[in-house]
């Protein structure tokens, strides 16, 4: 018995998102899901580079052992991403989760690395065989917060480990036996964050044909509200001899695709840059042209002489001032992408990177992230300055940090509005008690619970007090 894979794969940008920061491969001897963060495109060419990085390993049986092989072609990748940061400082902050899975003969290296995830369904068992590397999920390992408290945290995005190419990356590597009729799913967290596990498993359980599965797995995400990219891997463990043939076609999905499922990369693209970006090529030389002065005639009259003598000067002083001029522009936007605020866009908030001014008409500023928080349930004072925008003195970290405490208040007033309007639907409870012969009724309710002053409150209990944004 020959064990081989049979896959299929699918990527979507979600209803919230801009564009797909995933990127992810299938190929016969490498499943890989990618998650890019940075905004501002970086992400997209973040989970690109990674996953470009490690498709190189689908060509052939490794020579090395398997975890040998995918932990370097990890630290590769985690080098490029190095070397992209240097290369062009504006994708500073940029990063990628890495799930991926090197086959060869019944055995599965297993590298993961952020939170997306990677699934098993063995014999009617469905488990995740990978460990978030969040926040979160530590608060879970120490029993200070519950699984279940763990979709309504503040912070529940932050990431502990990331490739993110400024420091040595630290993966966790698994080497995994596989059994004939295994599925292996892989996702990035647009997909596990949305549907519940108990969901995927009835899923990869009931629909046996794999393009059918991912578009229906991707589907409960999107009914799920689509908040964030979505993108799944799944793959049998077949036999080769016997049954459905097992897939021999490559496929690149996501950032790291043009949408064809072929691997190759639009120059136009943040993927395309990405792929170009991890290859060296020698840099154009520029070259600046400088005159000599024309040599002396001796019959050449002295005012023609001087003049030509002065015309190179002012041909080189021109040559400074453009330099200057741009160079001084050039310094001046790339200041601006080093600064960050917090403001609202489409009623959400927002991070922007750059200033809140325009120049010629050209906004000097640009989306990085979108934090999905409504601007209308903030506190109204917090409302007021997302609308009048927020700066950061500490860069990008500065401004997630305000976007976190947005999001704690955001959580607190709705929490707060949910538990008034249950509250309200809550009809009083009928009493009846005899008194003296005589049966008297009366309506008791719970106690209003308390509302936050400083919440918005809802349209259905507003009495003229609390404010609303």
């Amino acid at each position: 018995m020959t064990l081989a894979l049979r896959y299929a794969i699918r990527s979507d940008v979600g209803l919230l998102r801009e564009g797909n920061e995933d990127a992810a491969y299938a190929g016969p001897r490498l499943l890989a899901v990618a998650d890019g963060m940075g905004g501002h495109a970086a992400g997209e060419v973040a989970s690109a580079a990674a996953i470009s990085a490690l498709s190189r390993l689908d060509a052939g049986v490794p020579s090395t052992d398997l975890l040998d092989a995918l932990a370097d072609a990890v630290i590769d990748a985690n080098h490029t991403l190095h070397n992209m940061v240097v290369a062009d400082p504006s994708f500073e902050g940029m990063g990628t989760t890495l799930t991926a899975m090197l086959w060869s003969d019944g055995r599965v290296a297993l590298c993961h690395i952020g939170d997306s995830r990677a699934y098993l369904l063995r014999d009617g068992q469905f488990h995740q065989i990978t460990h978030d590397h969040t926040l979160v999920q530590t608060l879970v390992d120490e029993g200070r917060i519950s699984p279940d408290d763990v979709a309504t945290h503040p912070q529940r995005s932050m990431l502990l480990r990331a490739l993110d190419g400024r420091a040595d990356v630290e993966p966790d590597l698994t080497l995994l036996e596989a059994q004939l009729g295994d599925r292996y799913l892989l996702c990035s967290d647009g997909l596990s964050g949305v549907v519940s596990e108990e969901t995927l498993y009835k899923t990869l359980a009931k629909v046996a044909n794999l393009d059918e599965v991912v578009l229906q797995l991707v589907e409960l995400a999107i009914r799920g509200g689509g908040p964030d990219n979505i993108t799944c891997i799944v793959a049998d463990v077949v036999d080769s001899a016997t049954g459905l043939p097992p897939s021999d076609a490559s496929v690149m999905v996501g950032a790291a695709s043009n949408g064809s499922g072929s691997t190759h990369f639009r120059t136009d693209s943040p993927a395309g840059r990405a792929h170009l970006l991890t290859r060296t090529a020698p840099q154009a030389a520029v070259a600046i042209a400088h005159d000599d002065p024309a040599p002396q005639a001796p019959e050449e009259p002295e005012d023609e002489y001087h003049r030509r003598r002065r015309l190179p000067l002012v041909k080189s002083a021109l040559v400074i001032l453009i330099i200057l001029v741009v160079g001084g522009a050039y310094a001046g936007w790339r200041y601006t992408q080093t600064q960050y605020y917090v403001a609202s866009d489409g009623g959400q908030v927002v991070i922007y990177r750059g200033i809140n001014q325009s120049a010629a008409g050209i906004s000097l500023s640009s989306v990085a992230s979108r934090s999905g928080i409504p601007v209308a349930g903030l506190p109204a004072a917090m409302a007021a300055d997302v609308r009048a925008t927020i700066p950061s003195d500490h860069g990008l970290a500065g401004a997630q940090s305000i976007v976190t405490n947005l999001r704690s208040n955001y959580v607190r007033c709705h929490a707060a509005v949910v538990a008034l309007q249950k509250w309200e639907a809550t009809p009083p409870k009928t009493v009846k008690k005899r008194v003296k012969n005589k049966t008297i009724t009366t309506h008791v309710r719970q106690p209003k619970p308390p509302f936050p002053a400083d919440c918005p409150v809802p349209g259905s209990t507003a009495s003229g007090t609390g404010g609303s944004s």
